[in-house]
C-alpha cells in the first residue's frame, strides 16, 4: 500500500505488529471478505464476462484475494508492505505475491481484472499520484480489461472526528483497537490504537498513524478517464464507499501492451 509523507517506504504502516493481527482483527469485527469480493467479480463480469485472471493490487494480507483465488483461474496480488505481502504468501502459497508501489510497477504480464479494495488508492497523496497509479492499472490490463476500485471516502461522506473502537479475541489472541480520525486539509488522518494480550505474553500497545486523501468522486471519474478508462461508479457495495468500474479501451493511454508488457504467464 502506498503511504504518505514520511512513510512511503512502509516502514512505519503496515509493519509487523498490525500485520500479525491484522486479519484477526477485520475478521473479529465482521468484514465480509467474501461477499465483498463476490460484488467485485459480478460488477467486473458484466464488462468482461469470460474474465479468468485478477490481480489484487494493496492486496496486504491477501484477506480478498483468498476468495478471488476462488472466483477467478489464475490471481496475482501486490503489495508495499513487506510484513503484509509476507503474511499473505503465508495464507497463499502458490500465489505470486509481488513487492511494489501502485503508482509504479511493472510486471511484465497483462490480465483482465484489476482491483483495488479498502480504500487503498487513498494512499496516493495527490491527484496527480491517483492518475499516475490509475494509469499504471491500465498497462496492466488486456484492451476491454476491467479495473475496479473500493474508494476511500468522498469529502462530503467522510466523518470528521469519528471514534471507532473494537474488541475481538480470535484463536487466543486478544486485541483492543481503538481509533480516531480527523480531516486535515485534503486528507483524513487516522490514529490507530491496538493493545494485543496474550495468555502467557502479557499486552502490548501501537499506533498505527494512516493518512488518506479525500478525492472528490469526480476527481476519482477524471483520473479514469485520463488513463483511458470509460468508467461508472456504483453507490451500493459491501464496503459501504461504493466501486468505482473502469473499462479499458484499446488505443490513447489504455492502448494495447507491447509484447514485453503482456508477458508469457
Amino acid at each position: 500500500m502506498t503511504v504518505a509523507d514520511g512513510q512511503r517506504a512502509g516502514e512505519t504502516m503496515y509493519g509487523t505488529d498490525l500485520a500479525r493481527v491484522y486479519d484477526l482483527v477485520h475478521r473479529g469485527r465482521g468484514k465480509d471478505y467474501r461477499a465483498e469480493t463476490e460484488a467485485v467479480a459480478a460488477a467486473a463480469r458484466r464488462h468482461r464476462p469470460g474474465a479468468a485472471r485478477l490481480l489484487d493490487i494493496a492486496c496486504g494480507t491477501g484477506g480478498h484475494l483468498r476468495h478471488f483465488a476462488d472466483l477467478f483461474g489464475h490471481v496475482e496480488g501486490l503489495e508495499l508492505s513487506a510484513p503484509m505481502a509476507e503474511a499473505a504468501r503465508r495464507a497463499l502459497p502458490g500465489v505470486s505475491v509481488h513487492p511494489g508501489d501502485m503508482r509504479d510497477f511493472r510486471l511484465g504480464t497483462t490480465f483482465d481484472v484489476v482491483t483495488c479494495m479498502f480504500g487503498s488508492i487513498g494512499y496516493t497523496a495527490s491527484v496527480a499520484e491517483l492518475r499516475r497509479a490509475l494509469a499504471v492499472f491500465a498497462r496492466h490490463l488486456e484492451p476491454g480489461g476491467v479495473a475496479v476500485v473500493d474508494p476511500w471516502w468522498f469529502p462530503e461522506t467522510f466523518a470528521d472526528g469519528h471514534v471507532s473502537a473494537d474488541v475481538v479475541t480470535v484463536e487466543g489472541v486478544t486485541v483492543s483497537r481503538l481509533s480516531h480520525s480527523a480531516r486535515r486539509g485534503r486528507a483524513s488522518h487516522m490514529d490507530v490504537h491496538f493493545v494485543v494480550a496474550e495468555p502467557g505474553a502479557g499486552a502490548r500497545h501501537f499506533v498505527d498513524t494512516h493518512i488518506i486523501s479525500l478525492f472528490s468522486r469526480s476527481e476519482y471519474e477524471e483520473a479514469f478517464r485520463e488513463a483511458g478508462f470509460t468508467v461508472e461508479y456504483l453507490p451500493e457495495a459491501p464496503s459501504g464507499r461504493g466501486l468505482f468500474v473502469g473499462v479499458r479501451a484499446g488505443d490513447g493511454h489504455g492502448k494495447p501492451a507491447s509484447d514485453d508488457e503482456r508477458g508469457t504467464a
